[in-house]
């Protein structure tokens, strides 16, 4: 694409040449000939002013380091992965059944939905337009998938899961398996019945072998526009608002409520039963174990010790400024 196309496409203001030419994406130390690229982290500055791009996506503080096409915007890098989408479009898949694929005779499949070799589509089940159903995928009796979402190779629906529209769930991904739903007698643990689905909104992204359990009695709730990584666990009747990110390996207990535009950082998690208030930021390695009422960034991580020990310890870190505060006031008297 030339610059000028991206640039009136997205809004954007250009200083070079708008006939420049642009076939791919790359970072700033490693742009070749035709390259894209941009700068968004103040810290890869040093590579701008000899990158050897094409076209540069930057802040207009910046445009003038750029040594070939600047393309100026105010958030460059949600501009930078508009215009890579633009450069790399998904495949458009030819709709259609593979010979191999089974098929309940009461499953209804848009003729637009393209599904893979070796998929099993159970009864009921409700397949809308645009539905792309990767090789080896499985969907269980009465769940619907909306139009145009993409089910990579390998995922499994269970029954009664809900997905809206355009959304993408990776490989490995599991969606309605049971929930941790255990009770104890005096001789044994034994199951407790699960017996609530799963209710996932518009624009959902749900990564690589995650988990999300089917609710023991109510439904499992996934906002619209929420973005989960790689090897998360969403345990059953967690409720998760719109637009909430949660990097690889998060863990969510059953029945947690999670608000709005959170943010969860890559291994952090939470106890069961509580709620998080919107726009709550959880740190890396993390854990809840309590409400969140607030909006804000919370954290801190303690190293493994014996319970009793840890109950202690975290008693007096909350009492930390507080006794430094005391002892700057002594040290001061004493002064």
């Amino acid at each position: 694409m030339r610059v000028s196309e991206l640039a009136v496409t997205f809004g954007c203001d250009v200083i070079g040449d708008p006939d420049t030419e642009v076939t791919h994406v790359a970072t700033l130390q490693n742009a070749g000939e035709g390259a894209l690229s941009f700068l968004s982290n103040p810290h890869y500055r040093q590579y701008l002013s000899t990158t050897g791009a094409a076209a540069v996506v930057v802040a207009e503080e910046f445009a003038n380091d750029v040594p070939g096409c600047a393309i100026i915007a105010k958030d460059p890098y949600v501009t930078y992965a508009r215009m890579a989408a633009a450069l790399y479009p998904a495949p458009r898949m030819q709709g259609g059944v593979h010979p191999s694929a089974s098929v309940a005779e009461d499953a209804f499949v848009d003729p637009t939905a393209s599904i893979g070799a070796n998929v099993v589509i159970d009864a009921g089940v409700y397949v809308d337009a645009g539905v792309v159903c990767g090789a080896g995928t499985f969907i269980g009796a009465g769940s619907r998938i909306g139009a145009d979402c993409i089910l990579e190779p390998n995922v499994t629906i269970m029954a009664d899961v809900h997905i809206g529209v355009r959304g993408l769930v990776h490989a490995g991904a599991v969606i309605g398996t049971d929930g941790f739903g255990i009770a104890r007698t005096p001789e044994a643990w034994i199951k407790v019945p699960q017996v609530g689905g799963v209710r996932i909104g518009d624009d959902v992204e749900i990564g690589a072998c995650t988990s999300i359990d089917r609710g023991a009695i109510e439904h499992t709730r996934i906002g619209a526009g929420v973005k989960l990584d790689n090897q998360i666990q969403i345990g059953h009747n967690t409720v998760i608002g719109d637009h909430t990110v949660m990097a690889g390996m998060v863990g969510i207990a059953g029945s947690t409520t999670i608000g709005k535009n959170c943010v969860f950082g890559g291994n952090s998690g939470t106890s069961g039963h509580l709620s998080i208030a919107d726009n709550v930021v959880i740190t890396a390695r993390c854990t809840v174990t309590s409400d969140i009422e607030q909006a804000g960034t919370y954290g801190g991580v303690f190293p493994h010790e014996e319970f009793r020990q840890y109950q202690r310890n975290l008693a007096r870190y909350r009492q930390l400024d507080k006794l430094a505060r005391r002892l700057a006031a002594l040290e001061k008297k004493i002064r």
